[in-house]
């Protein structure tokens, strides 16, 4: 794995964050600073290493001490995290939030018209 594959990661990486966390940055490690709070703990902890191994594979002599392994686990957490989801996924999302949103809206309706008859007397 060379400085350019690992670079090519971090950018992706840091596409992705942009365009699903509405995160503005110059670079990953930028992007990290920034909004980096809004990952979850192991999401973060991988954009950091790959960051890091994108620093270090600025330097030639660096790049041989970043473990290739580990920037590959790191790129997989981060992708499976933050690539889109597909369509049939957007839609069920949608379908649960409306259904959702209905039977709160049913479940508070009952309670005030429960409320409404015990205070007139009538239950």
């Amino acid at each position: 794995m060379g400085a350019i594959t690992i670079q090519q990661m971090a950018d992706r990486v840091a596409g992705l964050m942009e365009e699903r966390l509405r995160i503005k940055g110059a670079g990953l490690a930028e992007k990290l600073s920034r909004g980096g709070r809004r990952l979850p703990r192991k999401v973060r902890a991988a954009a950091e290493r790959l960051a890091e191994a994108a620093h270090m594979s600025q330097n030639p002599k660096l790049l041989l001490q970043v473990d290739e392994g580990e920037v590959a686990e790191a790129y997989d957490i981060c992708l499976r995290h933050l690539s889109p989801l597909g369509a049939a996924g957007r839609r069920k999302g949608l379908l649960i939030s409306v259904v959702a949103q209905v039977v709160f809206g049913l479940i508070v309706v009952a309670g005030l018209a429960v409320l409404v008859l015990k205070l007139r007397g009538l239950m």
